[in-house]
């Protein structure tokens, strides 16, 4: 498992495939909070994704074990839940 004090604010989160899933916010616990602006379709508040995905921390960057596409599905609301669980 990658070391998370080795993520810092603002480094750029990409997909296995290279695609840019958001950016770092911060680091609570074992997960990263990304900012606002990555919040997609329901924005004005934080999404997070779990450090178990996280490949590795390559200069300014934190790489995904999952593609962007996948990574955005399995992003979670500060609660914990999925952000597939909230929609209608």
């Amino acid at each position: 498992m990658t070391d998370l004090s080795e993520i810092r604010e603002h480094m750029n989160i990409i997909g296995a495939d290279g695609v840019h899933v958001g950016t770092v916010d911060a680091v609570e616990g074992d997960r990263i909070k990304m900012t606002k602006a990555d919040s997609g379709s329901h924005g004005g508040h934080h999404h997070y994704l779990s450090a178990g995905l996280v490949a590795a921390v390559e200069g300014d960057t934190v790489r995904l074990s999952a593609t962007g596409a996948s990574a955005v599905l399995l992003e979670e609301e500060k609660g914990g839940g999925a952000l597939a669980d909230d929609r209608d």
